[in-house]
């Protein structure tokens, strides 16, 4: 039941954050956030009141569906809110903190709030906590967003965020690397309990202690990053992070005792930290303001399903050549994908590049500007206007990301 439930989980954000992205441009971002917290909090609610397993599967899905839409549209709007990159890289290790607290204390005080509330008081408080997160959400500026044009279909722009995404050679180095991140994970979360019970014969108490070794060293490598990244880019960081995590997994193939496994898995949850905490400032350089909830939704969908993989392949290699072969072969793949990132995402990486763009004709909303030089026939009206209008062929150079106008990533060989 409770694999069935995180399946519904990983399905949601799969096939659901992609479309939020895609039609993001559509509405404010402010009153959309608040509302897919205030739907959650209404689900979460509805939680002790299911009186039959697919109505618990079914809730289950619609949470994590609205869940799809909040948090990658959420992960966006923090740049518009912290411009500064600087202060944005310490938000984020800020977040990855919060996230690894949240998977080591949550259990617990769930727990010790079971010996005071009824399971129907936990699911009213965290539907409180929804409410909570909405008033804040209302209570932080966030300057309004210019409402952007997306060109094509419904399809097209649903579909535009995944596309961009995988045009952008940085991304795609990340998403190799969220497949390394995917691997190592999928070992300790999967594997831990059954090679800690079973082959040390340890207790849940030595389980737990692995695992937390693990949330500690993500926590470490996040406090530290900041000024980490202050002097050195981010691929070098998250290739270190990628070859950390095989060395990990090659030491659990040695079949280690729990002090070394402790010590072990702390590695390599710094390891998964290195990479994870940069990735929302890739994201963000590879996009523009307008598109940032596209790509940041692609994000989360591509990463999620990396996890959607990796997690029924650690367990079902687990169970049939041991978990010290899984983990040498996994450390393979981590390798592997290091590699594949490292060749995606090229050396030279400079964010300006000269381009051209060929001659088109096509019809958007646009101002005149040195992009949009053309002749009017007087029924147009007032900028900014939308008609009808051609571009010569031409070159220039800016700060380039994939969009409507930019489709395709320029040659580093062209001159």
């Amino acid at each position: 039941m409770l694999g069935t439930a995180l399946a519904c989980k990983m399905v949601a954000y799969v096939v659901f954050a992609p479309i939020v992205g895609g039609l993001s441009h559509r509405f404010s971002r402010k009153p959309f956030l608040i509302a897919m917290d205030l739907v959650r909090a209404g689900l979460v609610l509805a939680m002790p009141f299911a009186s039959a397993i697919w109505q618990i599967y079914l809730l289950v899905f619609l949470l994590n569906l609205f869940s799809a839409g909040f948090k990658p549209v959420f992960a966006a709007t923090i740049p518009d809110i912290l411009p500064d990159e600087r202060t944005y890289t310490r938000a984020l290790a800020l977040s990855r903190l919060a996230y690894d607290l949240e998977n080591l204390l949550s259990p617990l005080l769930a727990g010790l709030a079971l010996l005071f509330f009824t399971y129907t008081g936990l699911f009213a408080a965290n539907s409180a906590a929804f409410v909570v997160s909405a008033i804040l959400i209302a209570l932080t500026a966030i300057a309004p967003q210019r409402q952007a044009e997306r060109l094509g279909t419904i399809r097209q722009q649903i579909t535009f965020g995944v596309s961009a995404y995988l045009r952008t050679p940085r991304l795609r180095g990340l998403l190799a690397l969220y497949m390394a991140v995917a691997s190592a994970s999928a070992m300790v979360i999967v594997n831990t309990v059954v090679y800690v019970r079973d082959t040390l014969g340890g207790s849940e108490s030595d389980v737990a202690l692995a695992l937390a070794a693990a949330g500690g060293g993500s926590m470490l490598a996040a406090l530290s990053l900041p000024r980490l990244l202050d002097r050195v880019p981010d691929r070098p960081v998250l290739l270190c992070g990628a070859v950390l995590m095989a060395l990990g997994l090659f030491g659990m193939a040695l079949g280690p005792s729990l002090a070394t496994l402790v010590c072990i898995w702390f590695g390599v949850g710094i390891g998964w930290s290195l990479v994870q905490t940069p990735a929302g400032r890739v994201v963000n350089r590879s996009s523009s303001a307008d598109d940032r909830p596209a790509y940041f939704s692609a994000q989360f969908a591509l990463s999620h399903a990396c996890w959607l993989v990796l997690y029924p392949v650690a367990g079902q290699l687990g169970s049939r050549i041991g978990v010290e072969a899984t983990a040498f072969w996994l450390a393979v793949g981590v390798l592997g994908f290091a590699a594949l990132g490292a060749v995606l995402w090229p050396r030279d990486d400079p964010d300006v590049r000269l381009h051209t763009h060929a001659e088109t004709d096509h019809e958007h909303t646009h101002v005149h500007d040195d992009h949009h030089e053309h002749d009017h026939e007087g029924w147009e009206g007032p900028e900014p206007h939308r008609h009808p209008h051609g571009h010569a062929a031409f070159r220039h150079t800016h700060p380039f990301v994939i969009d409507d106008h930019h489709a395709t990533w320029p040659d580093a060989s062209t001159p």
